[in-house]
């Protein structure tokens, strides 16, 4: 009996390790991709690549002061944001699709991990962008050079 449960638990453990694996290779494996904003027809494969929009949402009290992906320590008062290609220390403007707001935030962390969005904001972005009592707002993103 003792050997049959050591085997479940070796097949069980292999099982999750390839599942993290996967899930690291793939990180947005099964998820709609956000959808691209094209200036013009001509322009697709370089805009897709500097723009994108979608929902974003805003991330504060629970991580305050827990360190992020690039290893630096959330700080909820700073321009900051996750997104889950970006390289570290991108700088995007986001732009809010109803008020026209923007702010200029600087990945580093990794996130959102909820489907359907494309970046989650410090709380200091958010508020930037009137956006902390909806919780959630269409959002234009654009890299700043």
């Amino acid at each position: 009996m003792e050997r049959a449960y050591f085997s479940f638990g070796l097949r069980t453990s292999t099982c999750c390790a390839l599942g993290l694996l996967l899930s690291l290779a793939w990180p947005s494996f099964g998820d709609t991709p956000a959808r691209p904003v094209n200036a013009s027809p001509g322009s697709a494969r370089q805009e897709s690549a500097k723009v994108e929009a979608g929902v974003a949402s805003y991330y504060s009290d629970k991580f305050h002061g827990r360190q992020t992906a690039n290893g630096e320590i959330f700080d909820m008062h700073q321009l900051t944001a996750a997104h889950p290609r970006l390289a570290f220390g991108t700088r995007v403007k986001v732009t809010h699709a109803e008020s026209n707001r923007s702010v200029i935030v600087r990945i580093n962390d990794r996130g959102p991990f909820v489907k359907g969005r494309v970046i989650d904001l410090s709380l200091a972005a958010a508020q930037e962008l009137q956006m902390v009592k909806a919780g959630i707002a269409q959002v234009k993103l654009e890299l700043v050079n």
